[in-house]
C-alpha cells in the first residue's frame, strides 16, 4: 500500500504539473494576442514627447562627457564600489555579458516622459586576446552590418564618411508584438582618449517604419507615424584595451510609444525586456565577429 500510495502521489504530482504547464502556455498565448491587438493601434510621435526625450538625452550626455575625459570612469563598472567592481571585472573576464538598467536623474529631467517610454541600458563584454585595432575594424565595418548582425539588420551601407564622422543607413527588422521593419539613418562620431581607449557616439537622425514589413524595400510611412515601436535610437560605444583583451561597452537610449493606460502591468515587462535582449545579442555577436576575424 505504501508503494501504491507513493506512485499515486507521484502520478498526481506529474498530472498537476502538466496541467499547470498547459495553463501557463494558454495564458501566455492569450496575453500575447491581447498585447498584439492593443499595440497594433497606431501611435503618432508628439512634440512634447520629443522635447522630453531630448532633455533626457542631453542630461545623459553631460554625464558621459565627464567619463570620456582623461581620468574619467570610462566603463560603468569603474563607478561601482570596489568589491562590486572587482567582481564585475572577474565575471567579464570569464565570459559573461553584463547588462544593467540605467536612469538619468537631473534637475528638470524625468525618466517618465509624456506619451512615450525611454529605454536606457548599458552593457559590457570582454574580448580576450583582442586588440583595440582589431575591434575598431569590426565596429567601423558599417557596410557589412547586415551580414554581421542578422536578423536584426537586413541592409546597411555608409552614406558618407569624412575623418572621424560617418553617416550610415541601416534597415532594421524586429519581431515584437508583430513584425516591423524600419529604415534608419545615423550620424556617428569617433573619438580617442589615448592609444588604448576609444569611443563612438551614434545618433539616429531618421527612423521611418516600412509600410509593409513583407516588402522591406517598399515605401516608408511618414516619420513619427505607425506602430511607434521605435522613434529614436542612440548608442554610445566605449572600447578599452587592457587585461589582455578589449572591453566593449554600449549604452543605448531609445524611445518608443507609451503603454496604454491600465495595461502597464501586462505590457511593460514585455516591452522593456526587448532592448535588453537586443543589447545582449549585439555585444555577444560583436565579440564573436572580432574573434572570427583575428
Amino acid at each position: 500500500m505504501l508503494y501504491g500510495e507513493l506512485f499515486a502521489r507521484k502520478g498526481n504530482e506529474r498530472s498537476r504539473m502538466k496541467t499547470m504547464a498547459i495553463q501557463k502556455a494558454v495564458a501566455m498565448v492569450v496575453l500575447g494576442l491581447l498585447a498584439t491587438s492593443v499595440m497594433a493601434i497606431a501611435a503618432d510621435l508628439k512634440q512634447n514627447t520629443v522635447s522630453a526625450f531630448d532633455k533626457y538625452v542631453a542630461a545623459t550626455e553631460r554625464r558621459m562627457s565627464l567619463e570620456v575625459d582623461p581620468g574619467g570612469q570610462f566603463l560603468y563598472v569603474d563607478s561601482l564600489p570596489a568589491s562590486e567592481m572587482a567582481s564585475a571585472y572577474e565575471r567579464l573576464r570569464h565570459g559573461e555579458i553584463l547588462v544593467e538598467l540605467m536612469k538619468t536623474t537631473a534637475s528638470g529631467v524625468d525618466y517618465e516622459i509624456p506619451e512615450g517610454v525611454v529605454h536606457h541600458w548599458v552593457g559590457v563584454v570582454f574580448i580576450s586576446g583582442a586588440t583595440l585595432e582589431q575591434t575598431r575594424a569590426v565596429a567601423q565595418d558599417y557596410d557589412h552590418r547586415a551580414q554581421l548582425y542578422q536578423p536584426e539588420v537586413i541592409a546597411a551601407h555608409v552614406i558618407s564618411h569624412e575623418g572621424d564622422d560617418y553617416r550610415i543607413f541601416m534597415r532594421l527588422y524586429e519581431k515584437r508584438f508583430t513584425t516591423v521593419v524600419f529604415n534608419t539613418e545615423y550620424a556617428i562620431h569617433w573619438g580617442q582618449v589615448d592609444e588604448r581607449t576609444m569611443y563612438s557616439n551614434s545618433m539616429s537622425t531618421r527612423i521611418a517604419e516600412v509600410k509593409d514589413p513583407n516588402n522591406p524595400e517598399g515605401p516608408d510611412l511618414p516619420v513619427g507615424t505607425g506602430n511607434g515601436y521605435l522613434w529614436r535610437l542612440n548608442t554610445y560605444w566605449r572600447f578599452q584595451e587592457k587585461d589582455g583583451g578589449v572591453y566593449i561597452q554600449c549604452e543605448a537610449v531609445s524611445l518608443t510609444r507609451d503603454i496604454p493606460f491600465g495595461l502597464g502591468w501586462l505590457l511593460r515587462p514585455l516591452v522593456t525586456k526587448i532592448p535588453k535582449q537586443s543589447l545582449t545579442r549585439t555585444l555577444g555577436r560583436t565579440r564573436e565577429v572580432v574573434l572570427e576575424r583575428k
